[in-house]
């Protein structure tokens, strides 16, 4: 694949997934809140606090979003390995971590003042999962960019 078409995928999912995550946030959280609220009276003091917490969690995953396409237009002008892009998947890496800390001490501070089930925070370890392995996955990416950069580097010097 060429590198302007690949860049131009890797923007069309880049807009993909934020079109997608605004519906979650935007529309599906708050309605499906809203319908337990109308279903279950009492809880309507978590309605709050829970939408609040949903919403910065998602903070983190829009500053991926617009990492991830600074590192489509690197590929775009062949800068695929370059230092910027180590740099920009190290961020996505501490980005992913610390959403999936906020989230996992969030449920815990939601469960603790009684605004959760012990299910929801158990369920919270697969999204604490699933952060971790991005966290893991991005700084593994970034150490590799890093090298070949290098490599490049390296290559450009000696041609």
């Amino acid at each position: 694949m060429e590198q302007k078409a690949l860049t131009k995928w890797l923007k069309i999912i880049l807009i993909g997934v934020g079109i997608c995550g605004l519906i979650v946030y935007i529309v599906i959280f708050p309605s499906y809140g809203q319908s337990l609220v109308y279903e279950y009276p009492e809880f309507s003091n978590r309605y709050w606090p829970w939408l609040i917490f949903l919403w910065v969690s998602g903070i983190p995953c829009y500053t991926v979003l617009v990492f991830g396409w600074k590192i489509a237009s690197n590929i775009g002008k062949d800068r695929s390995f370059s230092n910027e892009n180590a740099g920009y998947l190290k961020w996505i890496s501490w980005l992913a971590a610390a959403d999936g800390i906020f989230f996992f001490v969030g449920n815990i501070v939601l469960l603790f003042t009684n605004m959760s089930h012990p299910g929801i925070a158990l369920f919270s370890l697969l999204v604490v999962f699933a952060g971790v392995a991005v966290a893991v996955a991005s700084a593994a990416l970034s150490h590799l960019v890093q090298k070949a950069a290098v490599l490049q580097q390296q290559s450009d010097l000696t041609i």
